[in-house]
């Protein structure tokens, strides 16, 4: 993928940045350690997912992993280092307690996880907060967390059941067992199950079609509708979705949907940044 805008040269090389034609992927690259969650990573991570939320000219993020893995959870040296203490005292733990693991979830535009490999504890966290999942043949999901002695962390406990139901949800987080890519998709886990060599195409080019057909900001108004009105009465989410749909309804991109649609063209849409 030849990008428009790459890494800064002193920038945190642990997480990979490159934009291309409206898409912004975002390379975990940990790679001899199958990506294995750490502070540093973390913080690159997130960074990278500011940078994208920021940037006008990016529509839509894909996540991935570099090399074999996709992310085998918290960096293991770090899991040892907080059992041995005997609790959160040391390493890297009060940076992974503190860190946004929700945040792909908050930014205002569509992020696709594309899953090469391995998926695992912290790492199958961040799959299930992206908005949409791909995933390669063969691909390795496992929860993890009940057979290291720990509970359903950050988050994951709230999103799971909303994407594959309770029932799968228990089973997933319970048992802590792998499962691969094929029982994911028959889940709801992911979305598209593609050949390894196609899976980063086939996610880029979904990614770009959302930057080409659909308007940010109806984009990013119908991810915070999704994602909020979850835990709405269904009368104020239907006053809110009213709301907005008269707003809608007034902002220039409606009338470039429509006319573009007449004119049988692509919509030229107005970008869409973060606030603040």
């Amino acid at each position: 993928m030849s990008g428009s805008e790459t890494n800064d040269p002193d920038s945190n090389d642990t997480v990979l940045y490159e934009v291309d034609d409206g898409v912004a992927v975002v390379t975990l690259n940990r790679p001899e350690r199958l990506n294995a969650w750490t502070g540093e990573l973390g913080t690159g991570y997130f960074d990278a997912l500011d940078r994208a939320a920021a940037d006008p000219d990016v529509r839509a993020v894909v996540v991935t992993g570099a090399g074999r893995g996709f992310c085998a959870g918290a960096d293991m040296d770090n899991l040892q280092g907080i059992s041995s203490g005997g609790g959160e005292s040391g390493g890297d733990a009060p940076r992974l307690r503190n860190e946004r693991h929700d945040y792909a979830l908050t930014i205002p535009k569509p992020v696709v996880a594309a899953i090469n490999g391995a998926c695992a504890g912290l790492g199958f966290v961040h799959a299930m907060m992206c908005d949409v999942r791909f995933a390669a043949e063969g691909a390795k999901f496992t929860s993890a967390f009940a057979r290291r002695g720990l509970i359903a962390e950050h988050g994951v406990a709230w999103m799971l059941p909303r994407v594959v139901g309770p029932s799968h949800a228990l089973d997933i987080l319970m048992s802590g067992r792998v499962f691969l890519a094929e029982e994911a998709k028959e889940m709801g886990v992911v979305s598209k199950v593609v050949p390894r060599d196609e899976l980063l195409a086939a996610a880029v080019s979904y990614a770009r079609d959302l930057g080409r057909y659909s308007a940010p900001w109806s984009m990013a108004q119908i991810k915070r509708q999704v994602w909020g009105q979850l835990d709405q009465a269904r009368s104020d989410a239907l006053e809110e979705s009213n709301a907005l749909m008269r707003e809608s309804l007034r902002r220039t991109d409606f009338k470039e949907g429509v006319q573009s649609f007449v004119e049988q063209r692509d919509p030229n849409f107005e970008p869409v940044v973060a606030d603040g």
